[in-house]
């Protein structure tokens, strides 16, 4: 299969793969960067709420994954030639009907789950709070990962790169960046911080 950047998908090329990758990889490193300087600017508000710096590594990484799924689920479509990014594609919206239906029952169970927690561990917050912070942060970043799993997916294909190689690393990264300063810049909003 050829497409448009002139590159075939159908084949493997080690060399290729890593010229590919390597400039996409220092990119990707710097803008995680931000993410941990993000956290550590939020040191103060995460020692006065422990729960919350609980909440952060599941937060993060599970944004990161439904990007990938998402992203995997498109690139198999492109593989198999069976999507073109059609607005009026009924499969393609039922994905993202389905990355945002478990969004919703991720992100609501791990309010629950902190709060039950945070009862153990003696940082409590209010369920309502948890709830707030923690579905408003993921769903934000449920959306910013179907528009970079779209994204990526689409501009590997369109460049003639395998979206495999390259759809998971660029999601990933992102959403892990932008759901860290979602979820503290919620979390700093919702507790007057």
């Amino acid at each position: 299969m050829v497409v448009g950047g002139g590159g075939s998908l159908g084949t493997w090329n080690w060399k290729r793969i890593v010229g590919n990758m390597f400039p996409l990889l220092i990119v990707l490193s710097i803008i995680v960067l931000w993410a941990g300087i993000t956290l550590e600017g939020a040191e103060e508000m995460l020692n006065q709420y422990a729960i919350l710096a609980v909440m952060v590594p599941t937060m993060v990484d599970m944004g990161g994954n439904l990007g990938a799924i998402l992203s995997s689920r498109l690139s198999t479509r492109f593989h198999l030639g069976t999507t073109e990014l059609d607005p009026s594609d009924r499969v393609l919206w039922a994905n993202v009907a389905a990355i945002l239906a478990l969004a919703a029952t991720i992100f609501s169970a791990l309010a629950v789950g902190a709060y039950g927690l945070g009862i153990v561990i003696g940082s409590p917050l209010p369920l309502s709070q948890l709830l707030v912070i923690s579905l408003v942060s993921g769903m934000s970043v449920a959306v910013i990962a179907i528009v970079f799993s779209f994204l990526a997916t689409y501009g590997s294909y369109r460049l003639g790169i395998d979206p495999d190689d390259t759809t998971i690393p660029i999601v990933t990264n992102v959403v892990d960046v932008f759901g860290m300063v979602i979820f503290i810049g919620v979390s700093a909003l919702v507790l007057g911080f």
